[in-house]
């Protein structure tokens, strides 16, 4: 995943007040992060977490932070801290069903409408100027989700696709923003169905082909329409 953060700061500089009530803290930040990785399955329950310093250049901040979001971590559960040679910070076995008491509807419907009126933003701002270029990769991912049959592999294919529509209609800084916006629904909310990310799929298709003709208006309903899939 390509990550600026370490270059520009959280967000490449953007505006976190636009979050829902205010701008994560450098720990919600960390735990937004770590469970985007287990998502993308960069990092599998059992596996081990980079060190605090590698995740503080990688997130802009500071490695006494990244310390003690992750001892809060492990504090909750998500993580397990193990000493010696072999040692160092491990994703929980559990990890699964620890954050399945972390979700919150009520916050998660929040960032999923806040995540809707970023991208509806994006494709209004992108629609006619996006080269055909940057829809390719797009497309193949969309590609990969009608073929794919394992549910995890789906759901990372999903959240892909997101981050590389936020960075190819707003920039790197963009996708950064996505990024925190995507883990902290990972803690909020459970992974879609299969049948759900298929249905969003079709709206992903509709979505580019819609970028493809530079019709905005269409576009932007792609999007809207891909809140409200369901399966057929």
């Amino acid at each position: 995943m390509v990550n600026a953060a370490g270059k520009f700061g959280p967000y490449g500089g953007g505006d976190t007040r636009l979050l829902p009530g205010r701008g994560p803290t450098g720990a919600e930040l960390v735990r937004s992060r770590v469970a985007l990785r287990v998502r993308l399955r960069s990092v599998s329950p059992g596996d081990r977490l980079p060190d605090a310093g590698v995740l503080a250049e990688e997130l802009g901040i500071s490695e006494i932070t990244v310390r003690r979001a992750l001892e809060g971590m492990c504090q909750d559960g998500l993580l397990d801290r193990r000493r010696g040679r072999a040692g160092g910070t491990f994703v929980a076995a559990d990890w699964d069903a620890v954050v399945a008491v972390t979700h919150d509807a009520e916050e998660a419907a929040s960032l999923d409408s806040f995540h809707l009126l970023l991208e509806c933003g994006l494709v209004a701002r992108g629609a006619g100027e996006v080269p055909d270029g940057h829809l390719e990769g797009l497309r193949s991912l969309v590609t990969e989700m009608d073929l794919a049959e394992d549910p995890a592999r789906l759901v990372e294919l999903e959240t892909r696709f997101h981050l590389d529509l936020a960075e190819g209609l707003g920039g790197a800084g963009v996708r950064e923003f996505a990024a925190d916006l995507l883990g902290r629904q990972c803690l909020l909310m459970p992974a879609p169905s299969p049948a759900v990310v298929r249905a969003r799929n079709r709206c992903h298709a509709d979505l580019l082909a819609e970028l493809g003709r530079g019709a905005m208006d269409p576009a932007v309903r792609a999007v809207k329409e891909h809140q409200r899939a369901r399966p057929s």
